[in-house]
């Protein structure tokens, strides 16, 4: 079975995302000086956006004939 095409708009949508969870994840970092329990906040954020990262890369890619 062939992998599904890629598509430009949902790749613009993840790399959004994942840029959003990055600032999730900066904003968490910050303030963990104060909250010491916010470093799983800041591990799971970094963790969600690279993954977005990958599947935006995955679906901005031209296809190779």
């Amino acid at each position: 079975m062939a992998p599904p095409p890629p598509r430009p708009s949902l790749g613009a949508l993840f790399f959004v995302l994942a840029v959003v969870f990055a600032g999730i994840a900066a904003a968490a970092a910050e303030a963990v000086d104060s909250e010491p329990g916010l470093i799983v906040v800041v591990v799971a954020a970094a963790a969600i956006g690279v993954w977005l990262l990958t599947l935006a890369a995955r679906n901005l890619r031209k296809r190779r004939p």
